[in-house]
């Protein structure tokens, strides 16, 4: 059976095989108590942040996890979106909204996988 580390990593081998670019993906258990793994990376617009979130959910339903869904409706714009798998955080970010953020630099205490 899959750990949640190599859950995390096969999470970031999808978005890279649809072309998702500069994908991370960093162990920050260590340094919080909501979630272990960060998958961060760089999409190019709105309908390609669409295309790599259906796959996402797929893999979800297919490796017994689930995505956590807010109470409450967020805005989802082209700049930033994220997937809540609970023990996996997907972010997929405009190459713009990456760099203003630098998630690496604010987290720079967890290890990149």
């Amino acid at each position: 059976m899959k750990d949640t580390k190599q859950k995390a990593l096969e999470i970031g081998h999808l978005i890279e095989d649809y072309k998702g670019e500069d994908v991370k993906v960093i162990d920050v258990s260590e340094l919080n108590s909501w979630t272990d793994y960060f998958v961060i990376a760089t999409v190019n617009s709105a309908s390609h942040w669409k295309g790599i979130y259906k796959h996402v959910k797929d893999y979800v339903k297919e490796n017994d996890l689930e995505i956590n869904v807010p109470n409450r409706k967020l805005a989802s714009g082209d700049d930033w979106n994220l997937i809540d798998i609970g023990p996996i955080v997907v972010h997929l970010m405009s190459a713009e909204a990456r760099a203003f953020y630098d998630l690496e630099k604010l987290w720079y205490g967890g290890t990149v996988l």
